[in-house]
């Protein structure tokens, strides 16, 4: 077996953390809503479709994870779960503050996001002896600033910290929601503690083989292979890794650069069937500015912009003419990211797909042959303000992310928008709107 290698204890050199949000969705409802602490929760996906957060009580209540919403539906009534749509403008805000929080306590290089509800920190240059404690401070400073319960993994490596995290949620009353682990003793105890298939960087593919073909069935024992068998079984380069990062030997660098996409995609369940071409249009354009925005954040350009619609099942009926996913594609003349020049062909794609008197229950826009936007070529046939198209791009982009709910948006996208998702059990968006602001009696 390799020897864990792990920095010196007290100092913090080279120590990592991860801080993730406790059952976040469920946790910002409760922010507005201190009656439902200790109650059961639980938020819907997108059209109010399946199951995307539990809270503890809901989870002991035996509510799955990612399963149906009409499935659930008589456990959920008979046990009084209380049920929220996903309101993204919420839970977005919150997300900020909490990050910001962690930026004002450490510095704002210290802190990268990794998703919604979860960053890194590199605690690299603190000098605090004990950092349990330095951990708990950051926990409780973090619940008492936003209001939302934080758990927190510090370790020397990243696959490390989401281990210490994971045995901090699994235990929140012994462990206090923290778990340092900076000895290799405690990073031994910790690693036999968890089933390789609670492993970041583990899929259930990879689970499978490493518990029945191999009889690896803890991280510890994963840790114990060599980085051959890493390369040649465990996806090569990012195998080798992942053994190294489980001996405490740091190989993911925090804020390094993420690899771009290789395609940006859109897709959405309309909130009801829908038979008109203009509403499946507005949808469309809906969606490709959204996958333009990603595409920006990115700084990447497309060239191939691919639309598809899937109809309703229509069986039943005696003039029944198809059931599935209809597509098509179309190559732009040049890479762009700016979203007037993908909304037109992506609308013009729908001609195409649309059928009379048929009924369609969702939609997407796909973006690929993705090139970096620095490497477009400039045209000098191509009127000046043309080329000033992408400070048009940032300026919309900045008045959306900072006002929500795309408040400016191409006319092509429509303003009724009969065809958006349900969301009949959304709270109040209590932090972004000024007629929905949490009302003190």
């Amino acid at each position: 077996m390799q020897t864990l290698k792990v920095p010196p204890s007290g100092g913090g050199g080279g120590m990592k953390a991860i801080v993730d949000c406790n059952n976040f969705y469920c946790s910002c409802e409760r922010l507005f809503k201190p009656h439902l602490d200790n109650k059961p929760v639980v938020v819907l996906s997108n059209n109010d479709g399946c199951i995307i957060s539990r809270s503890d009580e809901a989870k002991k209540l035996g509510v799955a994870m990612a399963g149906p919403y009409f499935m659930a539906k008589p456990l959920i009534q008979k046990h009084g779960v209380a049920t929220f749509s996903s309101n993204y403008n919420l839970y977005g805000d919150l997300s900020w503050r909490v990050m910001e929080t962690l930026r004002i306590l450490l510095g704002e290089e210290k802190v990268e996001v990794y998703s919604v509800d979860e960053c890194f920190l590199d605690l690299t240059g603190f000098e605090e002896k004990d950092l349990q404690q330095l951990a708990l401070n950051m926990r409780r400073t973090v619940e008492e600033w936003t209001g939302i319960k934080v758990s927190i993994g510090v370790a020397p490596t990243k696959v490390l910290c989401k281990v210490a995290n994971h045995l901090a949620k699994k235990n929140k009353i012994e462990t206090e929601c923290v778990v340092v682990l900076d000895t290799p003793e405690k990073i031994i105890t910790a690693l036999k503690k968890t089933p390789v298939e609670d492993v970041w960087g583990v899929g259930r593919q990879y689970a499978g083989k490493l518990k029945y073909g191999w009889n690896v069935h803890t991280a510890f024992e994963l840790s114990t292979l060599s980085e051959e068998f890493g390369n040649k079984f465990l996806g090569g380069v990012v195998g080798v890794r992942l053994i190294k990062e489980l001996r405490g030997e740091p190989t993911i660098d925090l804020e390094e650069e993420l690899v771009n996409k290789k395609m940006i995609a859109t897709t959405r369940m309309f909130g009801s069937p829908v038979g008109s071409i203009s509403d499946i249009k507005e949808a469309v354009a809906t969606y490709t500015s959204r996958a333009a925005e990603k595409l920006r954040r990115q700084h990447s350009a497309a060239k191939v912009v691919s639309v598809f619609v899937v109809t309703k099942d229509q069986s039943h009926q005696q003039n029944f003419k198809q059931y599935g996913t209809i597509s098509s594609y179309t190559t732009l003349p040049y890479a762009t990211s700016f979203t007037n020049e993908l909304i037109t062909p992506a609308v013009q794609l729908v001609d195409g797909l649309y059928e009379e008197g048929q009924l369609y229950k969702k939609a997407g826009v796909m973006l690929s042959g993705i090139v970096p936007d620095a490497s477009i070529q400039g045209n000098i046939f191509v009127p000046e303000q043309k080329n000033c198209g992408r400070k048009l791009m940032d300026m919309i982009d900045n008045i959306n992310f900072s006002q929500r709910d795309d408040i400016l948006k191409f006319a092509a996208s429509g303003t009724q928008r009969d065809w958006k998702m349900r969301q009949e059990l959304r709270s109040p968006r209590y932090t972004t709107r000024w007629d929905e602001l949490f009302t003190v009696k």
